[in-house]
């Protein structure tokens, strides 16, 4: 080969060897975030958020003393759109530790350490509460599209679902550590290991359980995004999960000590709402392709 074919070879092969290293990143990021707003920090320990596209609004609930347990102080906060706080205590009273939040024909219901309170959105009274008998820690709750409503317990390590305000033990496996997200979403449904760092597809008719991914310890919120999902990290990070189980970080926000809690997506806005725990506000971010 003479030089000038040998040169012209070694340019080509520089050429897509840098191709290559340029386009391996790009695959890799699947969306990013850009922080849009943040509420004022003067919430109390908001550990959920929930949208409520009927009256256009967020509700994110007040733990208000983790350490306090069945202490009453518990509350839920409603915010605007745009990260006004309309209300820190906009429903107060029969709540110690509230958690999770699912809403379901105008009715919103909350996790609250043994028991689940259901409060009218219209006017944000409390209408019942449910005991759940032999309960440790009621942590998250989702809504299918039949309006069933499934609560997390991650003390006992189970997910009971709410039959004619009645809960029953729906889910329960030796090998669970601490259930904790959950995600009832067309038909099918999911669940993260908090402590194993296993999110996991859940047959409704078997309860047989298919791993998705693993590596995702401290796993909170779950929310669906496109055929993926995102899931929160309690202690400060937003992760990308692909169907398939690929697992890419978006976020981290653990040396600012900045906590990452149950998340909440707003599909028309691609705007995805963080509570942060004991940093006290809920932050939004624009999610990007």
């Amino acid at each position: 080969m003479n030089k000038n074919r040998f040169a012209k070879s070694c340019l080509l092969g520089a050429l897509l060897l840098g191709f290559t290293q340029i386009s391996s990143p790009a695959v890799a990021q699947t969306v990013s975030l850009v922080k849009k707003w943040e509420t004022p920090a003067t919430l109390k320990e908001p550990e959920s958020v929930l949208y409520d596209k009927a009256n256009k609004v967020l509700y994110a609930s007040n733990i208000n003393n983790p350490a306090g347990n069945a202490d009453g102080n518990g509350s839920i906060a409603r915010i605007s759109l745009n990260g006004d706080i309309q209300k820190v205590e906009w429903v107060v009273g029969g709540m110690d530790s509230p958690k999770g939040l699912g809403l379901s024909k105008g009715l919103l219901y909350v996790a609250d350490l043994t028991k689940v309170v259901v409060i009218d959105t219209k006017t944000a009274k409390v209408v019942r509460t449910i005991p759940v008998a032999d309960a440790g820690m009621l942590n998250d709750i989702t809504v299918d599209a039949q309006g069933v409503v499934y609560v997390s317990d991650s003390d006992k390590k189970r997910v009971y679902r709410l039959q004619n305000n009645q809960a029953e033990v729906w889910l329960e496996k030796d090998h669970f550590q601490k259930p904790n997200g959950l995600l009832a979403h067309q038909n099918k449904f999911y669940m993260i290991d908090m402590t194993a760092g296993i999110f996991y597809e859940v047959n409704k008719t078997t309860k047989e359980l298919r791993k998705i991914a693993e590596g995702l310890q401290g796993g909170d919120g779950i929310i669906p995004y496109g055929k993926d999902f995102i899931i929160s990290n309690w202690n400060g990070e937003i992760n990308y999960v692909t169907a398939s189980g690929q697992v890419t970080k978006l976020l981290d926000t653990k040396a600012e000590k900045v906590n990452a809690a149950d998340i909440e997506y707003i599909p028309e806005q691609n705007l995805l709402l963080v509570p942060t725990f004991f940093a006290n506000k809920v932050v939004a971010y624009q999610v990007k392709k």
